[in-house]
C-alpha cells in the first residue's frame, strides 16, 4: 500500500510540475542516467568505499557532463555511464569537490536527451513536496517530502551550512536526483542518515547536497577540475561527536595526523588555544587556520595524558589516485 501511495503522489507532482509549463516529466527520467566507476585496490578510497561503485548523475549540460555526487567516481580509473536506452559508454573524470561533495564527469559519446536545468534550493520550505529520481526510469521514482534544512556535520572532515534532509528515504540515492514540482534539479543524493524533527523524534531519511553549492563553482569545476580557491587545510582523520566532545574514530595511512601521533579514541579538545565544542565547530576552527598546508596547533586528551601537537596540514586532493586538473 505505501509503495502505491508514493507512487501516485509521484505522478501527481509530476502532473503538476507540466501545469505550469515546467520541463516533462519524462525528460527528468531520461536526463538521470547510471553511473558505473571502478576503482584500483591499492586506491586510498578503496578500502571504505569499496572497489566497485554504481549509482545515478544527472546531465546538466548539452556537453555530456553529468553532475553526481562524488565518492561513486572518486579514484575510479573507469568510468561508465548508462543512458535510456541502457547502453553503457566511457566517461571521462572531470571534477570533484571536497567542500560540496559534487564530482563531475563527462560522457565519452553523446547522451541523446534534455539536460535537467539547475532550480534554486535556496527557496525550498520544510513540507514541501519533491521528488527523488534515481536512474531507472519510471519504477525509480519516489515522492517525499523536506522534512529538515539543517547545518550537517559529517565524520570525513565535511560540512555543510544547510542540507537538505527528505523523507521517505530513497533506497538507491547514491548520486540520486532532487526534483523540484518545476522540473528543476534542486539537489544531488549524498546518504541515508536519521535526523530528528521537533514534536516526531528520529526520522530515517536521506540527505541531499543543495544545488545552490555548484553554481559558483561550476564554471571553474569544468575548466579546473576543482575550485578556484585554495583548498582547505586537510588533517586526514574521521571523527564522531558524543556529548559535544569530538573523539577521532580513524586516521588515514600516512596522511597529516597519523604523521602527528593522533590515534584513534584520542580527544580533540583545542585547535590554535580555542576550545572545541562539537563537529562543526571543529571544522570550522579548523578551516580558519589557513589554507591546506598550515600547520595546525592543537591539543588532544590520549588516554589520561594531554598532549599539544602541531599538525603539518594538506591538500585532500594529493592523497587521491586520480586528482582533479589544475
Amino acid at each position: 500500500m505505501r509503495r502505491w501511495l508514493m507512487r501516485i503522489f509521484a505522478i501527481l507532482l509530476m502532473l503538476c510540475s507540466s501545469a505550469y509549463g515546467a520541463q516533462q516529466p519524462v525528460e527528468v527520467l531520461r536526463a538521470v542516467v547510471k553511473i558505473r566507476a571502478t576503482v584500483p585496490e591499492h586506491a586510498s578510497t578503496a578500502a571504505i568505499l569499496g572497489t566497485e561503485r554504481e549509482g545515478s548523475g544527472v546531465l546538466i549540460d548539452t556537453d555530456g557532463h553529468v553532475l553526481t555526487i562524488g565518492y561513486l567516481i572518486l579514484e575510479g580509473d573507469t568510468i561508465e555511464v548508462v543512458g535510456p536506452d541502457g547502453k553503457a559508454v566511457g566517461a571521462t573524470f572531470v571534477a570533484y569537490d571536497q567542500e560540496s561533495g559534487f564530482g563531475i564527469v563527462r560522457a565519452d559519446q553523446p547522451v541523446r536527451v534534455t539536460p535537467v536545468k539547475l532550480g534554486n534550493s535556496s527557496l525550498l520550505s520544510v513540507g514541501d513536496p519533491v521528488l527523488v529520481v534515481g536512474h531507472g526510469g519510471e519504477e525509480s521514482v519516489q515522492g517525499a517530502r523536506i522534512i529538515s534544512l539543517q547545518e550537517f556535520a559529517g565524520y570525513w572532515e565535511y560540512l555543510l551550512d544547510e542540507a537538505i534532509f527528505t523523507s521517505p528515504p530513497y533506497a538507491n540515492f547514491g548520486g540520486a536526483a532532487l526534483i523540484g514540482s518545476d522540473g528543476r534539479l534542486l539537489g544531488v543524493g549524498s546518504l541515508y542518515t536519521n535526523v530528528t524533527v521537533p514534536g516526531f523524534g528520529p526520522f530515517p531519511c536521506n540527505m541531499f547536497v543543495p544545488i545552490d553549492l555548484l553554481k559558483p563553482i561550476l564554471e571553474d569545476l569544468l575548466k579546473l577540475g576543482r575550485r578556484r580557491q585554495p583548498p582547505r587545510p586537510w588533517l586526514g582523520l574521521q571523527a564522531e561527536e558524543t556529548h559535544g566532545r569530538v573523539i577521532v574514530t580513524r586516521v588515514t595511512k600516512g596522511g597529516p595526523s597519523e604523521n602527528a601521533g593522533l590515534e584513534s579514541g584520542d580527544v580533540i579538545l583545542t585547535v590554535k588555544e580555542e576550545k572545541v565544542q562539537g563537529l562543526a565547530d571543529f571544522y570550522r576552527k579548523l578551516w580558519s587556520v589557513g589554507q591546506a598546508g598550515v600547520q595546525v596547533p592543537m591539543r588532544i586528551l590520549h588516554g589520561i595524558e594531554i598532549r599539544d601537537v602541531l599538525i603539518q596540514s594538506a591538500d585532500r586532493n594529493s592523497h587521491l589516485k586520480v586528482r582533479p586538473r589544475k
